[in-house]
């Protein structure tokens, strides 16, 4: 069986023994699901149902709170090349790490911890504002990663302006019609630009007032 998407129907604590998905189209117990970094595992009970039973934490990966409407990506164990790798990304050398977030709910993107980089998933119909705080010194060199869902005008509005170029520099705007995404580094105390998608699908482009 290949790997299937779907999102989830309502939110989901860390220690939740199950969640609610939008479509439980080839799940299946035993089924590995990924939902964010946390690998999950339906349990051998389940039969059907859009309300899934799972194993939480699965593959070393932990346990968290999933918002409503964050991807879901479940298939069999051979389906995922390497769970473990899908979830986290480690470069020994330095000590690394890559964390994924899903959004539903206009607020504020919750800033890497050092030596982290963070790939943010806006989700939602309408179209949601959220704010990005100035980075602190030791987050040189963390990338932001902000994918938008493309069915709304989501806004990310940075703190002094991307690359401190000021406010007439601080909203990036998404696309309502495809997904896009905007890739920043952290670099003295803001957050620059390294690339947005641009063409026919404009998207994520700084406001300049």
């Amino acid at each position: 069986m290949a790997l299937a998407t779907t999102t989830l129907s309502s939110a989901a604590t860390a220690s939740a023994k199950e969640i609610v998905v939008a479509s439980a189209t080839s799940v299946a117990a035993g089924r590995l699901v990924l939902v964010d970094q946390e690998m999950m595992q339906v349990v051998q009970s389940y039969v059907s149902g859009t309300t899934v039973g799972v194993l939480r934490g699965r593959g070393g990966t932990a346990a968290v709170a999933h918002v409503a409407s964050a991807n879901v990506v479940h298939g069999a164990s051979t389906d995922f090349s390497d769970p473990g790798a899908q979830t986290v990304v480690s470069y020994p050398a330095a000590g690394w790490s890559k964390k994924v977030i899903s959004y539903s709910a206009a607020g504020a993107i919750a800033l890497p911890k050092p030596h982290e980089d963070t790939v943010v998933v806006i989700n939602g119909t309408d179209a949601l504002a959220m704010t990005l705080a100035v980075p602190t010194d030791d987050l040189d060199g963390c990338e932001l990663f902000v994918i938008a869902n493309g069915k709304a005008a989501h806004t990310v509005t940075a703190s002094g302006g991307f690359g401190l170029a000021s406010t007439s520099y601080d909203v990036a705007t998404s696309n309502a019609n495809g997904q896009c995404g905007l890739h920043c580094i952290a670099a003295n105390g803001a957050w620059v630009i390294l690339s947005s998608m641009t063409g026919t699908l404009t998207n994520f482009v700084p406001a300049i007032a």
